[in-house]
C-alpha cells in the first residue's frame, strides 16, 4: 500500500527519524494559514503517488503565507503529469506546507529486500535528488550497501560505516547515523517493502532532515497495522484495481489489449511474458486465488471487461485447489450473464481438466478452449487482432 509524503514523515517522526516542521492543507486558506504558523518561506508539496513532482509543477517555494496562498490556489484542481504518473497525469487534491531549510548537502537513503540474500539492504549515496535508477545506472558504485541482519537492525557502526562513505564529516556524521539507525528500525516496525528517503539532506549547521520520503506498506502485513489501513487514499488508485480488492482479487491494469485471468502470480507472470512472445500486449495482472468460486470469477470477467482496450481474454488455469469443473461452471455462468463481447481462449491443466473442457465445450458458447500456454497465447493474440 503507497501512501502520501506527509502520511510518511509522520511515521518517521513517530520513531525519531527528523523531518521538516510541515501540515497538509486541502484548500488555499488552510494553505495560507499552516504557512503563517510555520513562519518565514514555506515549500508547497503538490501530494500524490508519484515521483518527479518539482519537474511536473508539483513543488513550488513560497516567500510568505500569501504567496503560498496563491500557489495553493494554482496547484489544488490541477492535473500533475509526471514520468511516474503517465500522460493522464494525477488530480491534485491535497498539499503539504513545510518549512524551508539551509540545504547544505543532499543525500539518498534507502531500505529495501535484497532477495539474493534474504535480507533488507540499507542504501545510501552522496547523490541525493536524483532518480536512484540513474545514479544505479550510470555511477553503480556510488550507491554504499549494508545488509541488515534479522533481529539486530542496522547497528550503531554499519550507519557510521555509511555516513563516512557519503563524506560526511564532524557533527553531521552522528546525526546522519543516528537518523539512519531509526529509518532502519521504523522500516520493520511499520512491516514496509520500501522505505526511501530521497533527499536526505545535511544543513549549513550540520543537522539532517528527511526533506521527502516514501514508504510502501507490505499489503500482506496490514493484518498487523489496522490503524494504518486509514491511511489508503483510494483516489491515488486505479479504480478497477480497488473494485477489485473488495472481492480479493488481485488486479493490476497494464496497457494492452489481451486480458488475462490466472491463479497463482508466478503463473500470471508466466502469463504475460508469453503473450509478449506471441507478439500481443497484455492488457492486466488478474490473479483470482486459488479458492475462487463463481461469483469471483463473475466479477473478475466484470473487472476485465470495465477496461475498453481489452479485445480478447486469455484464462489460464492451473486446477489444484480450483478445480477446472468449478472454473470453467463459473466462466459459463459468467459469459452468459455478462454477455462477453469479447473472444475468450481458455487454457486450463489439473484437477477435472476433461470435465472443465466438456462444460465448456458443451455449453454451447463460443470459447477456445487451447492446448498448452503456447498454443493459448498464439490463439488469444491473433483474435486480439
Amino acid at each position: 500500500m503507497k501512501i502520501h509524503e506527509y502520511q510518511a514523515k509522520a511515521l518517521l517522526a513517530r520513531h525519531a527519524v527528523p523531518v521538516p516542521r510541515g501540515e497538509v492543507a486541502l484548500t488555499a486558506g488552510e494553505a495560507e494559514a499552516a504557512a503563517k504558523r510555520i513562519g518565514g518561506s514555506v515549500v508547497v508539496k503538490a501530494q500524490i503517488h508519484a515521483g518527479g513532482r518539482g519537474k511536473g509543477g508539483g513543488v513550488k517555494i513560497a516567500k510568505d503565507a500569501a504567496e503560498a496562498r496563491a500557489i495553493a490556489e494554482k496547484m489544488l484542481g490541477m492535473t500533475l503529469v509526471t514520468h511516474q504518473t503517465g500522460p493522464e497525469g494525477r488530480l491534485v487534491q491535497r498539499l503539504l506546507i513545510e518549512e524551508t531549510l539551509p540545504i547544505a548537502k543532499e543525500l539518498y537513503l534507502g531500505i529495501v529486500l535484497d532477495r539474493a540474500i534474504g535480507k533488507n539492504v540499507f542504501m545510501a549515496s552522496a547523490d541525493g535528488g536524483v532518480e536512484i535508477e540513474e545514479v544505479a545506472a550510470k555511477t553503480p558504485e556510488r550507491i554504499l550497501r549494508e545488509a541488515i541482519e534479522p533481529g539486530l537492525g542496522l547497528l550503531p557502526f554499519q550507519a557510521r560505516k555509511l555516513a563516512f562513505g557519503m563524506g560526511l564529516t564532524g557533527a553531521a556524521v552522528n546525526a546522519a547515523a543516528t537518523a539512519m539507525v531509526a529509518l532502519a528500525r521504523a522500516n520493520e516496525s511499520l512491516d514496509a517493502s520500501l522505505a526511501e528517503i530521497n533527499p536526505f539532506i545535511v544543513t549549513r549547521d550540520e543537522r539532517v532532515y528527511a526533506l521527502d520520503a516514501k514508504i510502501n506498506l507490505d499489503d500482506n502485513a496490514m493484518f498487523r497495522h489496522k490503524d494504518l489501513a486509514e491511511l489508503r487514499d483510494l483516489n491515488e488508485e486505479d479504480p478497477l484495481e480497488v473494485e477489485a480488492s473488495r472481492f480479493g482479487l488481485n488486479y493490476i491494469k497494464l496497457d494492452g489489449n489481451v486480458a488475462c485471468m490466472v491463479n497463482g502470480a508466478g503463473l500470471a507472470m508466466a502469463t504475460m511474458d508469453i503473450i509478449k512472445y506471441a507478439g500481443g500486449s497484455p492488457a492486466n495482472f488478474l490473479d483470482v486465488g486459488g479458492g475462487a468460486n463463481a461469483e469471483q470469477i463473475k466479477n473478475a470477467f466484470r473487472i476485465l471487461l470495465s477496461d475498453a482496450a481489452v479485445k480478447a481474454v486469455l484464462i489460464n488455469i492451473f486446477g489444484g485447489i480450483l478445480r477446472c469443473d468449478t472454473l470453467a461452471s463459473g466462466v459459463v455462468a459468467a459469459a452468459r450473464e455478462l454477455s462477453i463481447p469479447v473472444p475468450i481462449v481458455v487454457r486450463m491443466e489439473g484437477t477435472n481438466v476433461e470435465l472443465g473442457r466438456k462444460i465448456l465445450m458443451e455449453s454451447g458458447l463460443n470459447f477456445t478452449v487451447a492446448d498448452g500456454m503456447r498454443d493459448a497465447a498464439e490463439k488469444v493474440v491473433r483474435l486480439a487482432k
